[in-house]
């Protein structure tokens, strides 16, 4: 172990990430013993539109102490011990989500602070490349919540990452039902059928040269670059670096990469992040499954993106 600033981690390389989610359920295990990971109970429901199974989870119980942290705190300067899984090259950490909803939910988080509405740059397309190809027999989606109005609830910059299905049953991410190509068998995708959906969306189909140690970093960043754009992101220069020009979300399987622009977090309430997108809500009281269920869950995304004319 290594200890860095105040944290401690695993070192640096590909190494311990070739048993990820191995190392993540282990830390897990002794962060819940010491009493600092606090998932949250949900119970889980599912609502079909549009032949999509989407998993709306509802909170079982009351929120645990300490839920939402402070406006003033930063959790990642530096994240707790308990909760750091290890280092995931020079820039960034893996660390457990402290109230998480899925278990074994980790975030991608820069060392040094970097603002959560800056463009994602080469060094984290490269960690959550190295994360998302540590186990080859585990499926998993990286996301990302551009800005507060997209879902972010921190300012510092991370990534995230939950291990797949993310429902009972079903695709192992529920929107996939939406973007199968037509007679292309399950392991195809087709970015024609994003137009299809109510939002605005770009989708791109990934193969294992985007996944590849050698350049496969560079092509994860110039394909991300080129949805943002296809949806109206665009980059502004200041302070160095590179800001967004509008809420957007991500979400990366090994097998395709999505954009979506946002124009508001919440619907009637409701918070929706890039999980939304991937066809996972999480919503307060069952009261609220039956008006995601009347409004239906399509119309809620497109509400809180941007709706297709």
């Amino acid at each position: 172990m290594v200890a860095q600033g105040g944290r401690t981690t695993q070192p640096a390389g590909d190494g311990w990430t070739a048993a990820l989610w191995e190392r993540v359920r282990a830390r897990a295990e002794a962060a819940r013993t010491a009493g600092a990971l606090h998932p949250l109970a949900t119970e889980a429901e599912v609502v079909e539109e549009g032949g999509v199974p989407f998993v709306v989870r509802v909170l079982a119980g009351g929120k645990p102490r300490g839920f939402g942290g402070t406006a003033a705190a930063d959790p990642f300067d530096p994240p707790e011990a308990a909760l750091t899984v290890g280092e995931v090259g020079p820039c960034h950490v893996a660390v457990l989500n402290k109230f998480a909803v899925i278990p074994d939910h980790l975030l991608i988080v820069t060392r040094r602070f970097e603002h959560q509405e800056t463009l994602l740059t080469r060094a984290d397309l490269e960690a959550l490349r190295r994360c998302l190809t540590a186990d080859t027999g585990a499926e998993a989606l990286g996301f990302y919540n551009g800005g507060e109005a997209a879902g972010a609830s921190q300012p510092h910059k991370h990534l995230q990452l939950v291990p797949l299905p993310l429902g009972p049953a079903g695709p192992p991410v529920p929107m996939e039902a939406a973007l199968r190509a037509q007679g292309g068998g399950a392991a195809a995708f087709d970015a024609g059928r994003a137009g299809e959906l109510p939002f605005a969306c770009a989708l791109a189909p990934l193969g294992p040269a985007d996944w590849a140690e050698e350049g496969g970093a560079e092509r994860l960043w110039r394909l991300y670059r080129r949805l943002l754009a296809r949806v109206g992101v665009q980059a502004v220069r200041r302070e160095g670096r590179d800001w967004q020009t509008r809420p957007y979300n991500l979400l990366v399987t090994r097998r395709w990469m999505m954009a979506v622009p946002r124009s508001r977090e919440r619907w009637d309430g409701i918070s929706v992040n890039a999980l939304g997108y991937a066809g996972s809500l999480l919503v307060r009281t069952h009261a609220d499954i039956a008006r995601v269920r009347a409004a239906g869950p399509m119309r809620i995304l497109a509400q809180v993106g941007v709706p297709r004319p």
